[in-house]
C-alpha cells in the first residue's frame, strides 16, 4: 500500500470456449501487463481459464484435467510476478463440481473460493453442473497441495483485505459481500459472466456502484468478455471498479481484445469511513472466516493512476444546481424555524460587500420569502471602517437595495477613535488591537440594533474561516444563529456564482462584482489608489488548498503527509510542493490554536458531511496539541 492506495485490477482476456491452453496464455499474458503497472490484485472473469459457456463439457474428464493443468502452469509463471491473481475455474471436489474463484500468488495457491447462489432460472442453468458452494469441505487439493476452500475466506497482506464473490451472488437478496465487509474485507472481487440485455448495463452498473457504497468498500466486477459462446447469449468483457459509490474505472464493452482496467483505490479513506459508522459494529454472529496471508508488493515507485481533485466541497458540473439548491434551500430552512420559532420580528446584518455577507444577505431573503414576510423585515447594514473601499461600500448598498430590504449605514470611525482613545491605543499603530476592534464594534452595533427591532443577528462567517480561526473573537465570531457556518469558502464562491446567473438583473451583476473582488476583512486603510490593501489569502494562504486540507484532515482523519501528498497530486503546477507544505503547516498550526473559538461558536445549520460545530461533529479539546507535517 502507497500513501493509503491499493492499486487493483479487472482483467477482460480473449477466450476460446474449452481451450484451456488458450486461455491461460491470455491470463499470463494480462498478468505481466498488471506487473508492469505496478498492480497489486489483478481479477479475472468466471471460468475464464475454461470458458463459462461450455455447457455439458464441464462433466468432460478432459475439460477439468485441463482446466488443473492450466492453474499448475499459471502457478509457475506466478513465480516472478508481484500481483496476486483472482482466476475462475471448475473445481471438482469428490462427486461435486464447484464454480470457484482461484487466488494465486508467488507460485502457490492461497484460497479457492465457490460461488454460493447457483442461478437456475431463464436463460441460466448452472445446476445442472454446479454445486453451491454453501457447503464447501473447508479444504480442497489442487496441483498436489491442500488450499483453504469456502465463502468465508478473507486475504490480506495486513494494509488490506479482500474477499471474493462470484456473478449471481452480487444479485442475490443479501450478497455474500455484504458479510465480507462486515468482517472486514474492504476490496471486494466479483468475478462474472453476465450476459448483455437491453438495458442491463445500466441497472449492473449501478448495483455494482450500490454495493460499494453499502459496504463503505472498493469493489472490482470483472465479466466475460466476447469470446464467450454465441450459441444463446452475447457477453461484452465488462469490467467496473467502484468506491463507495463512485465509479473509478471501466472497461470498453464488446471490444474483441483483451483489455486490463487498473485503478488506485483509497483504501485508507475507506477505513476512516467504518471508523466513523457504527454500522460495522453489527457483526453477524456465528460467521467464522478464515484469514489467508497474501505476500506485500514492494514497488520503488509509485504514480498515482487516479485523478484527485482540487475542491472536493464543490459537485460535479451535472449537478451544480442540484446541489446548490440543497444547500440554499438547507440554509433558508433552517434560519426561517430559527425566525419563527424565537418570535422575533426582523433579522439583522451587517453587509460589507465582501462574499460571505453577500451569500447570508440572500439566504436571509430566502427565508423572509419561505415564511411570506416582506423582505423590508431583513435589516442590512453597512458599517464603513477605516479600510472600507468603493468598490465594497457600493456594492453592499446596491445588493441590499436591489434586494428590497431595509438599508442602514452606520460608521464605526467615530466609535473606534473614541474606544483607542479610551484604552490608550495608538491610532497610527495598525495592530491586531487596531484591527479587531473595528470587528468588535461591527458586532456591538448589529447586537444593540437587533435589540431596538426585536431582531436576530445572523452570523456570515464561514467554515473556512472557522477552521483557521480567522475570526474575531466575539467579534464578527459571534451571532445568534450563523447560517454560513457549514459552507466552506470554496463553497461560498460557488453558490454565490450560481445564484448571479439564476437572479441576473441588477442583482446578478453586483454579485459578479462580488465575485471579482478579493477576500478582505478591509479592516487596514486602502493603498494610495483606493484599492484593498489587505488581502486575506495573502496572510493566510489560498482557500482552496485550507478547504483541500479541511476536507481530507475531518472527513476521512488523514495524516499530514497523505494530506500534503494528495494536494501534491491535485494541485501539480499550480502551487510547488514548498509551497503546499507551508501552508498545510500554516493550517494545522491555526486548526489547534483556535479550538477555543468554534467551542463556544452560535448555532447555525449543517449543509454537508464536514462541520464543525461543537455539538454535532466535531468535539475536540482546545488545548490539544498540533499535528505536524514530517519532511
Amino acid at each position: 500500500m502507497y500513501n493509503g492506495f491499493v492499486r487493483i485490477a479487472a482483467a477482460v482476456p480473449q477466450l476460446r470456449v474449452a481451450d484451456c491452453t488458450f486461455n491461460t496464455g491470455q491470463v499470463v499474458a494480462l498478468a505481466q501487463q498488471a506487473e508492469h503497472e505496478r498492480v497489486q490484485v489483478v481479477c479475472f472473469p468466471e471460468l475464464c481459464l475454461t470458458g463459462y459457456t461450455c455447457g455439458d463439457l464441464f462433466h468432460q474428464q478432459h475439460l477439468l484435467q485441463e482446466a488443473e493443468r492450466s492453474l499448475s502452469r499459471l502457478l509457475a509463471e506466478s513465480l516472478a510476478l508481484t500481483p496476486a491473481l483472482i482466476v475462475g475455474m471448475p473445481v471438482r471436489v469428490g462427486a461435486h463440481l464447484y464454480n470457484a474463484a482461484v487466488v494465486v500468488q508467488g507460485g502457490r495457491v492461497l484460497g479457492a473460493v465457490p460461488k454460493t447462489f447457483i442461478p437456475n432460472h431463464r436463460e441460466f442453468y448452472e445446476k445442472r453442473w454446479f454445486t453451491s458452494g454453501a457447503s464447501a469441505p473447508g479444504e480442497v487439493h489442487l496441483t498436489g497441495h491442500r488450499v483453504p476452500f469456502g465463502t468465508r475466506l478473507l486475504f490480506t497482506d495486513r494494509a488490506f483485505t479482500f474477499a471474493i464473490e462470484v456473478c449471481e451472488d452480487l444479485w442475490a437478496p443479501i450478497p455474500p459481500s455484504s458479510h465480507h465487509a462486515l468482517h472486514g474485507a474492504e476490496v471486494l472481487f466479483n468475478l462474472s459472466a453476465s450476459n448483455e440485455l437491453v438495458g442491463k448495463q445500466a441497472y449492473r452498473k449501478e448495483l455494482v456502484g450500490q454495493q460499494s457504497a453499502r459496504c463503505l468498500a472498493a469493489y472490482v466486477y470483472a465479466s466475460a468478455g466476447v469470446g464467450e459462446s454465441t450459441t444463446d447469449l452475447v457477453f461484452a468483457g465488462n469490467a467496473l471498479v467502484a468506491e463507495n459509490g463512485a465509479m473509478l474505472a471501466e472497461s470498453v464493452r464488446f471490444k474483441p481484445e483483451s483489455q486490463l482496467i487498473v485503478a488506485d483505490v483509497d483504501v485508507e479513506r475507506l477505513q476512516a469511513e467504518r471508523l466513523r459508522s457504527t454500522d460495522f459494529e453489527q457483526v453477524p454472529p456465528g460467521d467464522a472466516y478464515r484469514v489467508v496471508e497474501l505476500e506485500e508488493a514492494h514497488h520503488k515507485t509509485f504514480t498515482l493512476k487516479r485523478t484527485i481533485g482540487k475542491s472536493p466541497f464543490l459537485p460535479p458540473a451535472e449537478k451544480r444546481d442540484e446541489h446548490c439548491g440543497d444547500l440554499y434551500a438547507i440554509q433558508a430552512a433552517g434560519l426561517a424555524k430559527r425566525w419563527q420559532h424565537t418570535g422575533a420580528r426582523t433579522l439583522v446584518l451587517g453587509i460589507s460587500g465582501g462574499l460571505d455577507s453577500t451569500l447570508a444577505l440572500l439566504v436571509c431573503v430566502r427565508a423572509a420569502d419561505l415564511l411570506g414576510y416582506d423582505r423590508g423585515r431583513v435589516i442590512g447594514i453597512t458599517m464603513p471602517g477605516f479600510g472600507t473601499t468603493d468598490r465594497t461600500y457600493t456594492n453592499a448598498l446596491g445588493l441590499m437595495q436591489s434586494l428590497g430590504i431595509a438599508v442602514r449605514e452606520i460608521s464605526v470611525r467615530e466609535a473606534c477613535l473614541q474606544h483607542f482613545k479610551d484604552i490608550g491605543h495608538d491610532v497610527q499603530v495598525h495592530d491586531v488591537t487596531y484591527e479587531n476592534a473595528q470587528a468588535r464594534e461591527r458586532t456591538q452595533v448589529l447586537m444593540d440594533v437587533a435589540n431596538r427591532e426585536n431582531g436576530l443577528v445572523v452570523g456570515t462567517g464561514d467554515l473556512s474561516e472557522l477552521a483557521l480561526g480567522w475570526a474575531t473573537y466575539n467579534g464578527d465570531h459571534m451571532s445568534m444563529y450563523a447560517v454560513n457556518s457549514g459552507v466552506p469558502k470554496t463553497l461560498v464562491r460557488y453558490v454565490v456564482g450560481w445564484l448571479a446567473e439564476r437572479l441576473g438583473g441588477e442583482t446578478g451583476r453586483i454579485l459578479k462584482d462580488v465575485l471579482d473582488t478579493p477576500v478582505s476583512p478591509e479592516l487596514l486603510p486602502a493603498d494610495s489608489q483606493g484599492r484593498i490593501a489587505q488581502k486575506t489569502e495573502d496572510l493566510v494562504g489560498p482557500y482552496e488548498l485550507h478547504d483541500f486540507f479541511l476536507y481530507y484532515m475531518l472527513r476521512f482523519g488523514f495524516t499530514p503527509e497523505k494530506i500534503f501528498f494528495l494536494a501534491h497530486e491535485a494541485f501539480k503546477g499550480d502551487y510547488t510542493d514548498a509551497e503546499i507544505r507551508k501552508w498545510l503547516r500554516t493550517f494545522l498550526r491555526r486548526f489547534f490554536a483556535q479550538q477555543f473559538k468554534r467551542s463556544c461558536m452560535p448555532d447555525g445549520p449543517k449543509v454537508g458531511s464536514v462541520a464543525l460545530s461543537p455539538r454535532g461533529d466535531w468535539r475536540m479539546p482546545s488545548d490539544a496539541v498540533a499535528f505536524t507535517l514530517q519532511g
